[in-house]
Order: structure tokens, then C-alpha cells, then sequence
């Protein structure tokens, strides 16, 4: 069987990484997490100053990046890879609100997307992947054989992000998780170099109203669809 890249972009708390895990693990399918990318380079320049939330030496982690080493490290107990931050497990510390709350105007220097794209295109090379982000089926695998977009109202996603965090001990107010997804898709749609945006051959998904298992049906029914084309 012939394998294919899948490229899954959308808004933040869409369920993106969900879905693709779900996909990835059916599919016997690579998956990569791209937001805990920037979430780790996001996590390393608040251990070091270089933004909080008065200011953001932006040069200054520029200046850095070669120090920053990112690895996933499969984890077997969990069904799927870790981040790992210069050796060092770091996927529960980068899932806070916030790195949340810094992740996009990290996400918005074109030196730190650079060094991510570039790894991200080496780990795709061999095709049989699942990737979600905010500009993979534009950036990063502009040919991927399929892509999906995905979206939901943004009052929706702010519920999905406070109960995933009340779920972890972070007592967080409902409307702060609200602000911080509002702004994310402002930095994210407005941002200079690869705002995020619906690629033209992509299928939009609105999942507002639809369960977790019925969004995997849906779109794994677009893979093998094309699957058995292609074979």
C-alpha cells in the first residue's frame, strides 16, 4: 500500500492533535505535533527572559536558536511522542496557559518558523505522516495529498481548552481561556510570514457539533477514499 502525507491545519483547540493521533495510529501513520514545537521554543524563552508578559526580546532568542534542540521521544504508556526540550521532557510544561499565552508571537518570528518548517520537512520526507499545525498544507507540505482544515466557533473551542484544563489542576477563569483563544487567531491570521490560512485543495471541517468519534469517521472516510485511488 502506497502511503501519503496528510496535512491537518485549523484554528487553536479545534482538536487538530486529536484527530490526528486518532489518524496516525490507525493508519500505522508517523504522527507530528508542530504546535509543541513552537510551544518548546515558546517554553525556552520564558526560561530565559526573552519574553514575559511586559516584553519580548525577540533578537535576543533569535540569537539563540541554535541552542535549541527539539526531539520527539515515542512514549509507549501513552500511545504517542513526547516533546523533549534539549533532553529534557518538557510536554507537560509547554500545555500551560501560559505558553498559551506567548506561543503565537513566538510563532510569528520568521527565524524561529524557519528552523521549524526545515524540520518539520525533513521528518515528511519519507511520506507516511500525519502532521497538524497552522500552516502545513500551505507551508510545510504544500503537495501533501490531502488536507484538512479545521474549525469551530471560537466560544466552543475556549469550553474544549478550560475543560481539558480544569481536567489538569490549572484553575483557570473561562473567560481568560476565551481571551487567549481570541487572540491566538488574530496573531495567527494576521501574522506577516505564514498567516494561517485555508489552502485551496483542503476540506474544511467545522466541528462545533460534532463528537470526537464522528470527526475521525468523517475524515478517515476522505483517506481511504483517496487511499484506494491511489492503489
Amino acid at each position: 500500500m502506497k502511503k501519503i502525507t496528510i496535512a491537518i491545519d485549523g484554528y487553536s483547540s479545534t482538536g487538530k492533535s486529536t484527530l490526528a493521533k486518532q489518524l496516525a495510529k490507525h493508519l500505522g501513520y508517523v504522527y507530528v505535533d508542530t504546535g509543541a514545537m513552537y510551544r518548546a521554543v515558546t517554553y525556552f524563552a520564558m526560561q530565559h527572559g526573552y519574553i514575559n508578559a511586559e516584553s519580548f526580546d525577540k533578537q535576543s532568542l533569535i540569537l539563540a536558536l541554535p541552542s535549541v534542540q527539539l526531539e520527539f521521544h515515542f512514549n509507549a504508556d501513552l500511545g504517542f511522542a513526547e516533546m523533549y526540550l534539549n533532553g529534557t521532557n518538557v510536554e507537560h510544561e509547554i500545555r500551560t496557559i501560559e505558553v498559551s499565552n506567548f506561543v503565537s508571537k513566538i510563532a510569528e518570528v520568521s527565524e524561529v518558523r524557519s528552523k521549524l518548517v526545515e524540520q518539520q520537512q525533513q521528518m515528511g520526507k519519507g511520506k507516511g505522516i500525519v502532521m497538524d499545525g497552522r500552516d502545513i498544507g500551505t507551508v510545510v507540505f504544500p503537495k501533501a495529498e490531502l488536507k484538512i482544515f479545521m474549525t469551530a466557533s471560537p466560544e466552543t473551542r475556549a469550553q474544549r481548552r478550560f475543560d481539558e484544563l480544569q481536567s489538569k489542576g490549572q484553575n483557570v477563569p473561562y473567560e481568560d481561556v476565551l481571551k487567549n483563544v481570541q487572540e491566538r487567531d488574530y496573531i495567527d491570521t494576521h501574522r506577516e510570514d505564514s498567516p494561517l490560512l485555508i489552502a485551496e485543495d483542503a476540506v474544511e471541517i467545522d466541528n462545533s457539533y460534532l463528537t470526537r468519534e464522528e470527526q475521525f469517521e468523517a475524515v478517515l472516510s476522505l483517506v481511504n477514499e483517496y487511499l484506494q485511488d491511489l492503489n
